[in-house]
C-alpha cells in the first residue's frame, strides 16, 4: 500500500484583480521568518544553517490576518476545487506565504503534510502523520485538502517542478509567465519542488533561524534580510519569489463530511492499525505508544513504509543544511 496519487492540477490565470492589495497584506504581516520545521528540526538558533527562504501564516487555526479573505475566500479557488474533486463542500482553512531569494539548489521534493480526522499536527508528531500517509493504512480517515499555489511575479529562476503522473515519471515544469497564475489541485498526492532562485552566486547564502525579512519603508520599495543584527541582503520586492498557498478541506457531500467528522482516530487506533499490518507482514517491528516521541521508531517504520523518491528531482538545498 502507498499514498493515492492525485490527478494532474489545473493552471489558473489572472487570479488576483488588485495586486497592490497583496503587497499591502504582505507588508502588514512582516517580518517573515526562515522556513525550518520538519525539514530542519532542532537547528541551533545562532548558526547559519538555513537558506534565504522565509514564511508566515496569514490564516491558520484561530488567526486570520486582516485582508486575508482576498485568498481564503477566493471564489475562483472554491469553484475550481469543487470541479477538481467533483465535490459539493469546500471549506477554506489556511493561507500561507513563501518569500525566497538567492537559493542555488532546489527546495525539497515532497508531498504536503497530511491531516486525518482526529489526528493533525496539534496532537500528533509530523513524522507519524507522514508515516500514516505513506503506509496507506489510514486513507479512509485522511482529510482531502485542495491546494492552490499562487505566484505574484516572475523572477530569475523560481520554477515549480511537479509530478502530475506519479513519482515514477519525469516532472513537468511551470516557469516563466508565472505572475498572477495559480496551480490548483491536490499537493498531498503529488510531489512538487521549487527550483533554484536567483540572483545566483554559485552557492546559497545561509542564515540563522532567527533572521527576519521585512520592508525597509524608506520609499525605495526594498526588503531586507537582517541576521544577528546585520543586513545581509537587500533588494526590491520584485527580486523575491513570492508565492501564496491556499488550502481547503473537501467533501463530496455534507453527509460525507458529517460521517467522517464523527469517526475520528485515537492514538490507540493508530497503534493498533500499524501493529496489525506489521504482524501480517511478518515484521518484528511494533508501534509502541510509549515511543511516539522517539525518532528511532520513525526510522524503523520508514523501513516498512518508505516514502517514494520522485524521478528527476533536484538536490534539495536542505540536504546541506
Amino acid at each position: 500500500m502507498t499514498i493515492r496519487y492525485s490527478k494532474p492540477p489545473v493552471l489558473m490565470y489572472d487570479v488576483i484583480d488588485d495586486l497592490d492589495e497583496v503587497v499591502r497584506l504582505l507588508e502588514s504581516q512582516a517580518p517573515y521568518t526562515p522556513l525550518g520545521g520538519w525539514y530542519n528540526p532542532g537547528a541551533d538558533p545562532t548558526k547559519k544553517t538555513r537558506p534565504m527562504w522565509f514564511q508566515n501564516d496569514w490564516v491558520h487555526d484561530d488567526f486570520a490576518a486582516e485582508g486575508s479573505d482576498l485568498f481564503l475566500q477566493h471564489a475562483g479557488y472554491i469553484e475550481a476545487a469543487k470541479h477538481y474533486y467533483s465535490a459539493e463542500i469546500v471549506e477554506p482553512i489556511s493561507v500561507y506565504v513563501n518569500l525566497m531569494v538567492a537559493i542555488d539548489g532546489g527546495g525539497p521534493a515532497h508531498t504536503d503534510n497530511p491531516r486525518f480526522h482526529g489526528r493533525d499536527r496539534t496532537n500528533t508528531p509530523m513524522w507519524l502523520l507522514r508515516a500514516m500517509l505513506w503506509s496507506g493504512l489510514f486513507n479512509e480517515f485522511e482529510i482531502l485538502q485542495a491546494t492552490a499555489i499562487w505566484w505574484r511575479n516572475d523572477v530569475e529562476g523560481g520554477a515549480l517542478y511537479y509530478w502530475p503522473n506519479g513519482a515514477a515519471n519525469p516532472p513537468e515544469v511551470h516557469s516563466e509567465n508565472m505572475a498572477n497564475t495559480a496551480l490548483i489541485g491536490d499537493n498531498h498526492g503529488m510531489f512538487h519542488q521549487v527550483g533554484p532562485i536567483g540572483p545566483f552566486s554559485g552557492q546559497s547564502p545561509l542564515i540563522t533561524p532567527s533572521a527576519t525579512l521585512a520592508p525597509v519603508n524608506d520609499g525605495t520599495g526594498d526588503w531586507t534580510i537582517t541576521d544577528l543584527g546585520e543586513v545581509v541582503f537587500r533588494a526590491p520586492l520584485n527580486t523575491y519569489r513570492l508565492s501564496v498557498l491556499w488550502k481547503a478541506d473537501v467533501y463530496e457531500t455534507a453527509a460525507e463530511r458529517d460521517r467522517k467528522k464523527s469517526n475520528t482516530l485515537s492514538m490507540q487506533d493508530v497503534a493498533d492499525r500499524f501493529n496489525d499490518d506489521l504482524a501480517q507482514r511478518g515484521s518484528e517491528i511494533r508501534f509502541d505508544l510509549d515511543r511516539v516521541d522517539d525518532l528511532a521508531l520513525s526510522a524503523e517504520l520508514k523501513t516498512v513504509y518508505p516514502e517514494d523518491k520522485p524521478v528527476g528531482a533536484l538536490r534539495s538545498v536542505f540536504d546541506a543544511a
